[in-house]
């Protein structure tokens, strides 16, 4: 009997030793400074750079998805959203869906951008797979960083802020009030910093794009297929996203990056 109590617990104790290993490799690694500003010094020069986005959130944002998912797993739909775990991305890249959505609608607005700018979900995802191995991994932890790489367009749209420089800016201020990824803050930041003065308020526009962030309702929790089929009016009002005021003030031709002199 002693023998066969003794069998299970070195078999519970090797259980607990694997879990703990498989979770040890999916652990972030210290932060990367050094690699984020390098990345940041070249995305500032150049704000089409998107690869450089990605390997500053690697290098800053740590737990950021484990975070961001265990906090889905506490809300009312986020158990449903989690066990279905749909990977948006091929969604966003079916073109039958994107026609089917209603004029009018969150999704019929990501659909006229998405064609109008040139882009694809498929572009993202091809970004954010290079040089690292663990973004296409079957763990839930990734399939949250997958989700948050997925909606960025879609918060173009529900922010309100455009392609251009300024309106990146604003929108990875409001990313970072939204996920605590710190790679986030680190981007806005810098861009706020390369600001000129002057008469246009680039830097209220970026910290109101933070505020905007803080004040409304958790993104990373909605359930964006539903989201999509949602008037656009309505989705911005029910998720307390107030117009982008400062950000519109702002003529287009003057939203692009300036150097810092």
């Amino acid at each position: 009997m002693f023998m066969a109590d003794r069998s299970m617990t070195e078999r519970s104790t090797a259980d607990r030793a694997d879990r703990a290993a498989a979770e040890g490799r999916r652990r972030p690694g210290p932060r990367d400074w050094g690699r984020a500003l390098r990345a940041l010094r070249h995305l500032l020069s150049n704000n089409e750079d998107t690869a450089r986005v990605f390997e500053i959130m690697r290098a800053l944002n740590g737990d950021v998805g484990e975070r961001n998912y265990r906090r889905l797993l506490t809300t009312g739909e986020g158990g449903r959203i989690a066990y279905a775990h749909v990977e948006l991305a091929r969604r966003l890249m079916d073109e039958a869906f994107l026609d089917s959505l209603p004029p009018g609608s969150v999704g019929a607005a990501y659909r006229d951008f998405v064609r109008g700018e040139r882009l694809s979900a498929q572009g993202l995802v091809q970004v954010s797979q290079e040089g690292l191995t663990r973004v296409d991994d079957p763990h839930p932890y990734a399939w949250m960083g997958r989700r948050t790489r997925d909606i960025h367009d879609i918060w173009h749209i529900l922010t309100g802020y455009g392609r251009d420089a300024l309106g990146e800016a604003c929108l990875v201020a409001f990313s970072y009030a939204q996920t605590g990824g710190l790679g986030w803050a680190v981007i806005a930041l810098g861009a706020a910093l390369r600001r000129r003065g002057g008469r246009q308020p680039y830097r209220r526009a970026i910290w109101q794009g933070y505020r905007r962030g803080r004040a409304a309702r958790w993104l990373l929790g909605e359930d964006y297929e539903a989201v999509l089929r949602e008037p656009l009016d309505a989705a911005r009002r029910r998720l307390g996203l107030a117009p982008p005021t400062v950000y519109d003030a702002i003529p287009a031709q003057a939203r692009g990056l300036t150097k810092a002199a």
